[in-house]
């Protein structure tokens, strides 16, 4: 069984929506944030990050996006990405890589804008230039979006739940969804999906 180490609003969120949406049986093994992590998970996730997933046969890996497409390939009856062959895979690779080499760094530079500066009074202004960077990404997402229902082909994809997921994650509430509509039309189409909405009750993401 996958084993996969993770806490309430982070990354970890997509992840176990692909298991639940796969119907895939996982572990989930909570990492309190500031408390000790078992010995497992420091071997396997070096910088103390989560997620970090344990598979069934031996090995682990870290990298949601990593994670998502792996379950995607291995599950491919779920449908959560386009096949490999469909032309609407290289959308799909693309933007899931954009979302997490642009989008995710960006908004992580705001929460721990500490580790991105060695000059203590330059916190402030690594937060405002993360905030820009993001705002500059959901831009080039939100005119990606027009008139399409998601990021890759005609059906919903991991690409798609992890764009929700950082949108959830805009430091200032609201924002998105006031400024980019056809990202809100694309998270909103997926917020009343059942697996997602019981996800949120953990990961309090809305």
């Amino acid at each position: 069984m996958y084993r996969l180490y993770t806490r309430a609003g982070s990354g970890g969120f997509v992840v176990e929506a692909a298991f639940e949406l796969a119907g895939v049986p996982f572990e989930r093994i909570e990492v309190i944030k500031g408390a000790e992590p078992a010995a497992e998970f420091r071997t396997i996730s070096p910088l103390g990050q989560v997620p970090a997933l344990v598979l069934p046969e031996g090995g682990a890996m870290t990298e949601s996006a990593a994670m998502c497409q792996l379950i995607a390939e291995r599950h491919p009856y779920a449908r959560l990405a386009p096949a490999v062959d469909a032309p609407e895979r290289a959308d799909f690779l693309r933007w899931l890589t954009f979302l997490s080499s642009v989008m995710y760094p960006a908004l992580l530079r705001y929460f721990y804008a500490q580790r991105y500066t060695t000059d203590a009074q330059g916190i402030e202004a690594v937060k405002v230039a993360a905030i820009a960077e993001s705002d500059r990404g959901f831009g080039v997402l939100d005119k990606a979006l027009e008139g399409r229902d998601w990021l890759a082909g005609k059906r919903m994809s991991v690409a798609d739940i992890y764009l929700l997921m950082l949108a959830h994650w805009h430091p200032e509430a609201g924002k998105v969804a006031a400024t980019w509509a056809n990202v809100e039309r694309v998270c909103a189409a997926q917020r009343d999906i059942p697996v997602i909405r019981d996800l949120n009750a953990s990961h309090e993401m809305w």
